[in-house]
């Protein structure tokens, strides 16, 4: 694992995996940075943080957090001191007592937005449809049908259990809105980004822009991590 001054751990979120995250990460390993994907479980908070725990107790140096969706759930749960920033892509930040899925319904649902049930085991997948015009509409046709073969489900599980109090009440925190998202509503990550104090940045980009303006994302991450960690 990286043992370099600072590593950026790349968490993803519900329906995806590590490979959604490929586009960003030869452009960080590029500038010198340690770069690290954290597979969860996605089967309950308390799971995918312990999964993302596991993976930061593997790493030296500083860290620097970047969760996208339900990810941004899992990385203000975790306790690890080095820390040092979380960035938040279109992402959910439940704070102390609340569950995702309070966050995630906070707001009316966009018109095309999916509509989601948990199968009888209580995993709730994402119907092709969902990666068609929401989840990744921007995205090329080829990439659509690989989220769709490739995604992971995730459990009501992990959007019923409150929330501990978050890691972003003590690091500082970017966010990266994103105005075309059609899964979680631009009210509700400018209301989330308000609420954490979080530096903003807006970009006119779908729900999953590290597949759809991977730059516009790497140009976010670098300059939160030049403006906000010392040596990067």
């Amino acid at each position: 694992m990286p043992d370099s001054k600072l590593t950026v751990v790349l968490v993803h979120g519900a329906w995806a995996e590590c490979a959604s995250w490929t586009e960003i990460i030869l452009p960080l390993q590029k500038q010198g940075f340690g770069v690290v994907c954290a597979p969860i479980p996605l089967t309950s908070l308390s799971d995918d943080v312990g999964a993302l725990d596991r993976v930061l107790a593997r790493i030296g140096g500083d860290i620097v957090l970047v969760g996208h969706a339900y990810a941004g759930a899992v990385i203000g749960a975790t306790k690890n001191e080095r820390v040092k920033l979380l960035v938040y892509v279109a992402a959910l930040a439940p704070d102390e007592g609340e569950t995702v899925a309070e966050v995630f319904y906070r707001e009316p649902p966009h018109a095309q937005a999916p509509k989601l049930a948990p199968d009888d085991g209580g995993f709730i997948w994402m119907p092709p449809e969902g990666f068609e015009h929401a989840f990744a509409q921007d995205a090329a046709p080829d990439v659509k049908s690989v989220l769709l073969a490739t995604q992971r489900p995730i459990n009501v599980k992990c959007i019923q259990e409150k929330a501990p109090r978050p890691l972003w009440k003590d690091k500082p925190v970017w966010f990266l809105v994103a105005e075309y998202d059609r899964m979680i509503p631009v009210t509700t990550q400018q209301f989330q980004a308000a609420r954490m104090g979080a530096t903003v940045r807006v970009h006119a980009v779908d729900h999953s822009p590290m597949l759809t303006a991977p730059r516009k994302v790497v140009d976010v991450l670098l300059e939160a991590i030049r403006t906000t960690c010392k040596n990067a």
